[in-house]
């Protein structure tokens, strides 16, 4: 899916859209976004020494596992509202020019909520890892 695919499943858009492709396979959510070095948040985080902060690597991650629920009548007239994340782990820094892959699963669903999984890389390299929980809204 290139960005226009990806904005008929998600709400994001603008500099919160932080996907650049993505593609469901075998159950399992795969998404891509280079880091331009232009982005907002690089601006204070931090001047002279740009480090892409970990909530936005958390906040890939969801994007990426949104896009699991592509074709879901359910989704169509929802929003995705993170309620938890558990077990984040940072292992590496992500910089400007960077390609970030994530890689995400469904483990379980109930009612509104989902609760998920998932890795991002650069360059084949675990940089962070995280569980987390959102849930379907009108």
């Amino acid at each position: 899916m290139n960005r226009e695919e990806i904005m008929a499943i998600i709400p994001h858009r603008d500099d919160m859209l932080l996907i650049d492709e993505a593609q469901v396979k075998d159950g399992k959510a795969y998404g891509k976004y280079t880091f331009k070095g232009t982005e907002w948040f690089f601006n204070g985080h931090f001047p002279k020494n740009p480090v892409v902060p970990g909530v936005i690597l958390c906040e890939i991650i969801a994007q990426t596992a949104s896009v699991l629920m592509a074709g879901s009548t359910e989704q169509a007239a929802m929003t995705p509202y993170f309620t938890g994340l558990d077990n984040v782990r940072f292992r590496k820094k992500v910089l400007p020019g960077d390609v970030f892959e994530t890689e995400c699963v469904i483990v379980k669903s109930k009612g509104p909520f989902y609760f998920a999984s998932g890795k991002g890389y650069t360059n084949h390299e675990l940089c962070v890892s995280a569980d987390f929980s959102f849930a379907l809204q009108k």
